[in-house]
């Protein structure tokens, strides 16, 4: 389980040290920066499947998604401080993201590539990876790396204070986790990677009349929901023949009393219906009303026979009723017992049903002088971090 999300220079994440737990709920007014903590989160996901520079591209490039305040404002922000005076930059420019954990912990640092007349590369907007680090346990020292990377300088601890090079020339657009692999050498790696692939996104199911989860599809094992929620017959039906049926089962009829959920098959092909009482026959996925259809969806995401270790749901909430977001909240808390969720929401009722349970974990955002903060209580428990020196 990840317990401290760290990242500094990303949009209006100057310096942000978030504490997680099992079931983390983050709220906040909007523009407060919920949806650049859920970017953050991503890009970490994508350092592991190669693709972090593209998608940093997609954003606009470094110099769109990197801090555009002061370089040094107060140490400790508050809504009520006055904003503080520009100053020219004085460090290096950097995005970073690292989380912490238990068993391995991670950070990355990316800075912008060689400018000016002696550049010689066409790719001179793609940012560079300066640093890269796997530690033991939650907290960096010095004797904890594992892994370290330097420019193309990538080396893995061995006994004692020995190192080993596992390459000296990674390119400076690709992350080591997503490029070295030496199972004897740094196994640690692999573990790590093997971690970030696994983690799951879901931030948005279609549900107009042309969405491909209220046609027929084609049926075949389906342990995960895709993103866009295009194979949810199949889902259902592969939680239903090798996960837990009951669950789905009373998921549905928590939402809606007295119905259930059934998956036809007319030669492979699967479509969703909804008996409901009082109709004289069931309701196909091509007939339900927005709402409907995204809790059903939500139910397929949420009891996969497959968890993963971490699972983020931006604004969950969507399209749904008021009157279904304590269901919604339910099945929220019935999954973090098998994976690490993140839920970023607005909905006033989906976070009150998700702080009734004694191990949630709420995160609520604020801005201070454009930057955004958490609001602290003089008691709360702020995890240590700290970022490997470039």
């Amino acid at each position: 389980m990840i317990s401290t999300l760290a990242v500094a220079g990303y949009r209006s994440l100057r310096e942000l040290v978030v504490p997680l737990g099992p079931l983390n709920v983050v709220t906040g007014d909007n523009g407060s920066g919920k949806s650049s903590l859920y970017r953050a989160l991503r890009l970490l996901s994508e350092v592991a499947r190669g693709g972090l520079i593209a998608s940093l591209a997609r954003e606009g490039g470094l110099q769109s998604t990197l801090w555009a305040g002061p370089e040094s404002p107060s140490a400790s922000p508050t809504r009520s401080e006055r904003p503080p005076p520009g100053a020219r930059r004085r460090n290096p420019v950097s995005l970073r993201l690292g989380f912490a954990a238990d068993d391995l912990s991670y950070s990355l640092e990316l800075g912008l590539p060689p400018q000016g007349p002696d550049a010689r590369s066409a790719f001179n907007l793609d940012p560079v990876i300066k640093r890269e680090c796997i530690w033991s346990g939650p907290v960096l020292r010095p004797a904890a790396i594992l892994v370290d990377r330097t420019g193309p300088l990538t080396r893995a601890r061995g006994e004692g204070t020995e190192w080993h090079t596992l390459s000296q020339h990674l390119p400076d657009f690709e992350s080591m986790v997503a490029r070295c692999a030496d199972p004897v050498r740094a196994p640690e790696m692999i573990a790590l990677r093997e971690k970030m692939r696994s983690w799951r996104f879901y931030d948005y199911f279609r549900s107009d009349a042309d969405a491909a989860s209220r046609r027929p599809q084609i049926g075949t094992h389906t342990p995960v929901l895709s993103h866009d929620g295009s194979d949810l017959a199949a889902a259902l039906q592969t939680i239903r023949e090798i996960g837990d049926a009951d669950a789905v089962e009373q998921a549905i009829d928590d939402a809606f009393p007295g119905s259930s959920v059934n998956i036809l098959n007319a030669g492979g092909r699967f479509e969703v219906e909804l008996t409901q009482p009082g109709l004289l026959r069931p309701l196909r996925a091509g007939e339900l009303s927005d709402g409907t259809l995204r809790y059903v969806l939500w139910v397929a995401a949420l009891l996969t026979p497959r968890p993963p270790e971490l699972m983020v749901l931006n604004e969950p909430e969507s399209s749904l009723h008021p009157d279904l977001l304590p269901s919604l909240g339910r099945l929220i808390v019935e999954a973090s017992s098998r994976s690490q969720i993140v839920v970023v929401t607005h909905a006033s009722r989906l976070v009150a049903a998700l702080e009734r349970h004694s191990g949630c974990n709420s995160i609520r955002l604020g801005k201070a002088h454009g930057q955004t903060v958490m609001d602290l209580h003089i008691d709360d428990d702020m995890p240590r971090w700290q970022w490997p020196a470039r």
